[in-house]
């Protein structure tokens, strides 16, 4: 097998795959700056998506289990901001829907974790900001790379 290798990973310059964006709106200016990011990275690599919104994080990971079924995209991208309040909801709504994001990349599917987890909206515009940290586009590239693997492993008659 030959492994094509750059900085972040195996992913090549460009791959064919169809993405679904899913994003919570809770935060929606800080969501539509991630997802600017998401959308350069997945045409940048040559590959199409299509855009989901959800209320919040709680709801992205049961929003990609229902696309999941119509077996329409061969990868996620999980976009969001939790910012932490006066209460224990921030750990609630961080843990969890981080939990559930990794409960379905161990059942197989390609998923990139771009919910971000802050302590203010100050550190979420420098994560969210195409300009500065990317993580919207960092995640979409984690996608279409855990897609490659995935297609890596097929050819070897290993299934993921």
């Amino acid at each position: 097998m030959t492994v094509m290798r750059r900085e972040r990973g195996n992913l090549p310059e460009r791959i064919e795959a169809h993405l679904l964006i899913v994003e919570a709106r809770f935060y929606a200016e800080l969501t539509e700056e991630l997802v600017k990011g998401a959308i350069r990275a997945i045409e940048a690599a040559g590959s199409t998506y299509e855009r989901l919104a959800v209320p919040g994080a709680l709801e992205v990971p049961g929003a990609i289990v229902k696309a999941e079924r119509t077996a329409r995209y061969d990868g996620y991208v999980a976009l969001g901001v939790v910012l932490r309040g006066e209460t224990t909801h921030y750990d609630i709504v961080a843990g969890q829907s981080a939990r559930a994001l990794m409960d379905l990349t161990l059942k197989g599917l390609s998923i990139g974790n771009g919910i971000l987890t802050c302590e203010t909206a100050d550190q979420a515009w420098a994560r969210a900001r195409v300009e500065a940290m990317n993580k919207g586009g960092g995640a979409a590239e984690a996608a279409l790379e855990m897609i490659w693997i995935d297609r890596a492993m097929a050819k070897h008659g290993k299934k993921v």
